[in-house]
């Protein structure tokens, strides 16, 4: 874990697996639960290094994702960026699959699609889809304790990548296929990409206009018409979102914050935080930290 200056990050440790990781938490055996504790601390709001999925069978977890409560529900399946700040508030009765790769083990075209699903939520599952991908879950799981097979790390690499790989089409179920998109949801689409890389250094709708080769007025036309708001707004919610983050997470000041933001005009970041949120920044650490 990185110290309270900035928002903790979680790292795969040996003990739990390098680079690869899969199990499961039952009900009746809480071993597993106690090991993500005594390593990952997973109580404490935290990123992680690496990807992670959690497959619900029975019971429910909780979960809150940056600022947002989830109660998993059984045959369900969640995914959460390494992005996402998030913990684990409870498990009831639960009987949980757990799994997590790193990006050097993950397949780069897997990579791309899961930077696409944004923001990752739970995903209720039909049964008999519920069912293949509980079966892959346990493939995994014993390729993963079988430590002295010749190809082990390749044979837990594949069967982990297919697992994901299922859960990826799951979730692209739910949204339109790239080819069936408009224009405007093209143009859009591209520009939530590059947002989500550039918001500390870029600022201005200009800005993202000139990278995606088209002007500031069909850029901003474009967002609007899918999403109901401007360039500017979203820019802003990305990187109000991230000082949340950091306001409640980290031991930053807000000038701290700032900087680290992109902003050099303490007094404007001030200003902008307080007429997004609603209130001052140091207002809003205070509230949630009570």
């Amino acid at each position: 874990m990185l110290t309270k200056s900035s928002i903790p990050v979680n790292y795969m440790t040996a003990e739990l697996g390098e680079g690869i990781f899969v199990g499961g938490i039952t009900n009746e055996d809480f071993h597993l639960y106690e090991q993500l504790e005594r390593f990952y601390n997973i109580k404490q709001s935290h990123r992680d290094e690496y990807h992670l999925f959690f497959l619900q069978e029975k019971g429910t977890t909780t979960i809150e994702i940056d600022f947002q409560k989830y109660t998993i529900k059984p045959l369900s399946v969640i995914f959460i960026h390494q992005n996402q700040v998030h913990r684990t508030l409870s498990f009831e009765n639960a009987t949980v699959s757990i799994w997590a790769i790193s990006n050097e083990n993950l397949n780069p075209e897997y990579l791309k699609l899961l930077e696409d699903i944004s923001p990752a939520k739970p995903l209720t599952l039909k049964k008999e889809t519920f069912s293949v991908i509980s079966e892959a879950v346990s493939l995994c799981t014993k390729l993963s304790k079988r430590k002295k097979e010749k190809l082990y790390h390749s044979l837990l690499n594949g069967s982990c990548n297919t697992l994901i790989g299922f859960v990826i089409s799951q979730y692209l179920v739910q949204s339109k296929s790239i080819d069936k998109l408009s224009r405007f949801e093209i143009v859009t689409k591209a520009f939530k990409e590059l947002l989500e890389r550039n918001f500390v250094t870029a600022k201005k709708p200009t800005e993202y206009a000139q990278q995606l080769s088209i002007s500031s007025s069909y850029l901003n036309e474009c967002v609007k018409n899918i999403t109901g708001h401007s360039v500017s707004y979203h820019i802003q919610q990305r990187i109000i979102l991230e000082a949340k983050r950091l306001l409640y997470h980290s031991d930053q000041s807000v000038k701290e914050i700032a900087t680290e933001l992109g902003y050099d005009d303490y007094p404007y970041f001030s200003r902008l935080f307080t007429k997004v949120v609603g209130m001052p920044a140091l207002a809003f650490r205070n509230k949630n930290r009570d």
